[in-house]
Formats: structure tokens, sequence, C-alpha cells
């Protein structure tokens, strides 16, 4: 079994504080955006949709990293997951008419949460683990 290192309560404040940033911004940019409410449900989808990608294949990284069994089908959809999300948020902001100073914060905002989801995912399960109780041993054998 693997030994964590449990993360410092400063990378954790950074990570959820990251997060809460990135995520705000988007949501902010897409309240005030001047587009159609269809436009502003597909960068919305793509958000959450993306958050669930990389945090889906941050775990399934993960859980193969410690020897637990993940299929290669599902792992291989987290990839593509998360590829496709990442390619439609392009073409989104490709084709939007948009300024390209609000089509960078788009991107960069989708890009911040998206690294600060993994962080704060990484966060959690060593938290988690740091916090399990230890597997019993035997009478006489610990």
């Amino acid at each position: 079994m693997t030994t964590v290192q449990r993360p410092t309560a400063a990378f954790v404040g950074a990570s959820w504080g990251a997060l809460c940033i990135g995520v705000a911004a988007f949501l902010l940019g897409l309240w005030n955006a001047q587009m159609q409410l269809n436009e502003k449900g597909y960068y919305l989808s793509l958000l959450l949709h993306g958050l669930f990608a990389a945090i889906s294949l941050q775990k399934s990284v993960r859980d193969r990293s410690e020897g637990i069994a993940v299929t290669g089908l599902y792992f291989s959809l987290c990839w593509f997951s998360l590829f496709a999300v990442i390619g439609l948020l392009a073409a989104g902001l490709w084709n939007a008419e948009l300024q390209p100073s609000e089509k960078g914060f788009y991107a960069m905002s989708f890009v911040l949460s998206l690294f600060a989801v993994v962080a704060v995912q990484k966060n959690v399960r060593d938290l988690g683990a740091d916090q399990a109780p230890a597997p019993a041993t035997a009478p006489g054998h610990g």
C-alpha cells in the first residue's frame, strides 16, 4: 500500500480558492454575456461536463496507480470525455461572436476550473485516506 502524504492546509485552501474563482468567473461571465440563453446553456453544460470529466479521469488515474481495478473502457471514456469537452469549448469559442479578450477569458477560467477541480479531488482523496482507520490485524500479528 502506498503512503499518502497529507496535503497542507495552504494547498487545500489554494485549491478550493482556485476552483471557486475559476467557476465563479466563468459563471459571472455567462451571467453578464450578451448572448442568447441557449448559448449560455451550451457553455454552462460544457463547464459542468468538464468538471465531472476531470474529476473522473483523476480518480481513474489514481485508482490505477494504487492498484484498484479500472476497466480500459471506462478509462478510455474518461480521456475521450475530457478531450471532447475541451474540443467543444474550443469550437464554440472559435465560432462565437465574442471579442478575442472575452474568448480568452472563458478559455482561461475554464482551464483554471479544470485544473483546480483535479487538485481539490486529490486533496479530498488524500485527506480521506489519512483519516481512514488502519486495517485491523489479527491478534499476535500486530
